[in-house]
């Protein structure tokens, strides 16, 4: 079954296995690994796939490789108190398929840190260091991250959920 076809929302990754064996995003990351997808949702005619952290960088290389071919954007979400804490989403263009795929990773609150992937797509630096001055998720490898909207002397990260309201005082 095409993916344009289904209508219907696939709520996991046994579902969206089933019904999109060939869809390319799906392949490249069953391909690459098959214990490294955790999930997968296909919802509203997009694909949300699900990785380790530690495997943000060789499932963006695999998407890449599949004709992924333009990074969009990356950022977080702060689930606090949940655990794992944060949500890394990652949104991969590929103009030959006419169609974007969310990659998404949870990551710790208490080291958030994952490998850049500035070395997949060099695009990422600055959305990268955005997420590093808002939420504080470190970027190992990363070309210069440093802060990127706030003041260098600036305490703590104001988007995560626990950051007082006025800020520190």
């Amino acid at each position: 079954m095409a993916a344009e076809t289904v209508k219907t929302t696939l709520p996991d990754k046994a579902a969206v296995v089933a019904a999109l064996p060939e869809h390319p995003g799906v392949k490249a990351l069953l391909a690459w690994s098959d214990a490294g997808l955790l999930d997968a949702r296909w919802d509203r005619g997009e694909l949300t796939l699900t990785v380790a952290p530690e495997n943000i960088v060789p499932a963006l290389t695999a998407l890449k490789a599949a004709g992924y071919n333009a990074f969009e954007d990356m950022t977080a979400v702060d689930w606090f108190p949940s655990k794992p804490r944060f949500q890394l989403s990652y949104h991969i263009l590929s103009h030959a398929y006419k169609e974007r795929v969310r990659l998404r990773a949870m990551v710790s609150g208490d080291d958030p840190a994952v490998e850049s992937a500035t070395q997949v797509w060099p695009g990422a630096n600055y959305y990268e260091r955005e997420v590093f001055d808002l939420f504080g998720v470190r970027f190992e490898g990363h070309p210069n991250l440093r802060r990127i909207l706030m003041p260098d002397e600036w305490v703590g990260h104001p988007l995560r959920k626990d950051y007082p309201v006025e800020g520190y005082r």
